[in-house]
């Protein structure tokens, strides 16, 4: 299975996301490009645990992502 695989499979569920500069985002994976951009709903930043920010709609560029957790 390839990695765009999972990411299709994971589609309008929600999924983990750790940023470069150890921030992480949680949301529903609405949409996502061959360079790995994410457009995520219901999105949250999440630290120790705790939602610390609701923006909403998040674009997430592709080149600032370390993993995706579904």
């Amino acid at each position: 299975m390839r990695p765009l695989d999972l990411l299709q499979q994971s589609l309008h569920k929600r999924v983990l996301v750790e940023l470069r500069g150890g921030r992480s985002i949680r949301g529903v994976l609405d949409a996502f490009d061959q360079h790995l951009n994410l457009v995520l709903s219901a999105a949250e930043e999440v630290a120790q645990e705790e939602v610390t920010s609701r923006p909403g709609v998040l674009l997430v560029r592709g080149d600032s992502i370390v993993f995706i957790s579904p």
